[in-house]
């Protein structure tokens, strides 16, 4: 298939493309490259040994969008691109709801104008807000989302269910990431944040390589085994997998589905801590300090809908995440 990649040479996205182009896929590759590096492509080439076709364009450049899709025959579109940094959305909503919502309208209506009715939106488990119900299924009534770019994420399931409804020829999956950490075993594609990290684990190997002091944990009273905020992590290579376990779900006209992408089960900050410190035979320093405002106590997905339906499950361990996690720190100190 070809498969148009929006926000191609992000953490998330550059896995897909390695799982996808491994699978025999021809990927045609998008991004403005506003908080990622072009570098990426090449290291995507390095491991699957096929360069994926790449052009530098926002997906709010209708005119740019055409000028480069128009003459290609796209299967499916996979859609990453985004802002993604929530401390960054709530000072900044306005960009946040332009560009996260505002590009996937202006995407939508170039895939319909040159015929492709298929897409795989890259959500997220932020839209349960504070779930009503944990293990957290896909039933889970949406909640009341913390921060604008949960909003966004949200609000464009919205417009992607509204899309099929009007237009049921649209085949629409949407795909809710719990927490994805871990990189590729090569060491040569992971996880790249800018400025200080907004995630736990690229914090973790910072601190392990010393270019953070210590780790702060927000909070230790929580209703929890250890007091801290128990969260469902994910491999982001399982995740990957999942993109290409849900383009059977498109070439099957499934019409619109949700698939949570989770390994069910809930760890920690303690967990990961002392986990990643047992396997990779580092300390990490950390300090116990106040909860940051809109945190839950736990979220872990009921993933059995993924397996029953697309026939995935994840298969990667706590423990392969850490270790993985610290193979790329440790070779891409920069």
């Amino acid at each position: 298939m070809n498969i148009l990649i929006t926000g191609a040479t992000g953490f998330i996205a550059s896995h897909t493309i390695v799982e996808l182009q491994q699978n025999g896929h021809h990927i045609i590759g998008l991004d403005n490259l506003s908080n990622s590096s072009i570098d990426t492509i090449d290291k995507i080439a390095q491991i699957t040994g096929v360069t994926p076709e790449f052009y530098s364009i926002d997906i709010c450049d209708y005119n740019g969008l055409m000028s480069v899709l128009a003459d290609k025959k796209i299967d499916c579109c996979i859609h990453f691109a985004g802002l993604k940094a929530v401390g960054e959305s709530v000072s900044k909503p306005l960009e946040y709801y332009d560009n996260n919502i505002g590009g996937t309208i202006t995407l939508l209506k170039v895939l319909r104008e040159i015929g492709c009715l298929n897409i795989i939106f890259s959500s997220s488990a932020t839209v349960y807000g504070t779930p009503a119900f944990v293990p957290i299924t896909e039933d889970c009534p949406k909640g009341i989302c913390t921060n604008p770019y949960g909003w966004t994420k949200s609000m464009i399931e919205q417009v992607l269910l509204d899309t099929h409804h009007a237009n049921p020829d649209w085949n629409i999956v949407i795909l809710r990431y719990f927490n994805p950490i871990g990189a590729h075993e090569s060491g040569i594609i992971g996880e790249r944040p800018n400025g200080i990290p907004n995630n736990l684990m690229p914090y973790i190997t910072q601190v392990a390589c010393g270019k953070r002091e210590k780790l702060f944990v927000y909070g230790n009273d929580y209703d929890t085994p250890d007091g801290t905020g128990v969260r469902d992590y994910i491999h982001v290579v399982d995740l990957a997998r999942g993109h290409v376990k849900a383009l059977d779900a498109i070439r099957n006209n499934c019409g619109a589905e949700i698939f949570n992408l989770g390994t069910g089960n809930g760890y920690s900050v303690l967990d990961v801590i002392r986990t990643f410190e047992s396997v990779n035979g580092i300390n990490i320093p950390y300090e116990i300090v106040s909860r940051r405002p809109g945190d839950i106590a736990s979220c872990y997905a009921e993933p059995s809908k993924a397996e029953k339906i697309l026939g995935w499950r994840a298969t990667h361990t706590l423990q392969d995440m850490c270790r993985d996690s610290w193979n790329y720190q440790s070779k891409n100190q920069d």
